[in-house]
């Protein structure tokens, strides 16, 4: 059997379970860059490279802010 995938609809349906780094930081109310460098120090779970986005899960819980202790929690 010959199955063509195509990688638009590979693209669209990986991105309908994940979300930017743009979406991330306006769901969690932190910068897009502070976004970035979560991910970049795999802080969130279940990250990956997506070209040159980052693409997060739905339902990642935005970590804690390891710069300033537990107290500031989400």
């Amino acid at each position: 059997y010959n199955i063509i995938v195509r990688p638009v609809e590979q693209k669209e349906k990986i991105m309908a379970e994940y979300i930017t780094a743009y979406e991330a930081a306006q769901k969690w109310k932190i910068s897009q860059r502070r976004v970035q460098i979560l991910c970049a120090k795999n802080r969130i779970d279940g990250v990956f490279k997506l070209g040159m986005s980052w693409a997060i899960p739905k339902d990642a819980e935005k970590p804690l802010d390891a710069r300033r202790g537990d107290s500031n929690a989400k």
